[in-house]
């Protein structure tokens, strides 16, 4: 199941549920004030770049036996 992000319209608190996809914000309450009015907001997840650079700054071949120095 995906997590999908929501604000509260009443208290501004953004929370993060598990729903199945598709799935809207009926029958969901703000955990903080119990508010229903809430919204879904978009996650920003992917990243842009050259082909040539790796994600979160780990070098290609620096996994398990790939020479990274820990063992």
């Amino acid at each position: 199941m995906p997590m999908y992000e929501y604000l509260c319209q009443d208290c501004g608190h953004p929370f993060e549920i598990l729903q199945r996809m598709g799935e809207g914000a009926d029958g969901l309450a703000c955990p903080k004030c119990g508010e229903k009015r809430v919204e879904k907001q978009f996650s920003t997840f992917a990243a842009s770049g050259n082909s040539t650079s790796t994600s979160a700054g780990f070098s290609a071949g620096a996994g398990c036996g790939g020479g990274s120095g820990f063992s």
